[in-house]
């Protein structure tokens, strides 16, 4: 039986909160766990944001929420690099690679 990815998260606080569609679709992409260190994948510290390399608000494609154009990224690197559009390129080089890392 396939193992499926849980749609809420729940924390040692007892806090809860439903996990947002783009997070599971990267998780899974990326072969990573709901409870797995995910690393920034740019500075490789603790991610805490999954970044539309394409922003959905911003004229993005209608498909912003695919593996292709989510990354992770910690909140440094998403302040500085995430709507800084000199740095998309470069933001979707990174995560290609680490798409290729992660899927071998």
């Amino acid at each position: 039986m396939p193992w499926a990815y849980p749609t809420v998260l729940c924390f040692a606080t007892k806090r809860c909160t439903q996990m947002k569609k783009h997070t599971m679709i990267y998780l899974k992409g990326m072969g990573y766990h709901a409870t797995d260190f995910i690393p920034c994948e740019v500075c490789q510290s603790k991610a805490v944001d999954i970044h539309h390399i394409e922003a959905r608000g911003m004229g993005g494609s209608k498909k912003a929420d695919h593996i292709d154009n989510l990354m992770a990224l910690c909140r440094w690197c998403h302040n500085e690099y995430g709507d800084v559009p000199k740095k998309k390129a470069w933001l979707k080089e990174v995560h290609q690679g680490n798409l290729i890392l992660r899927n071998k």
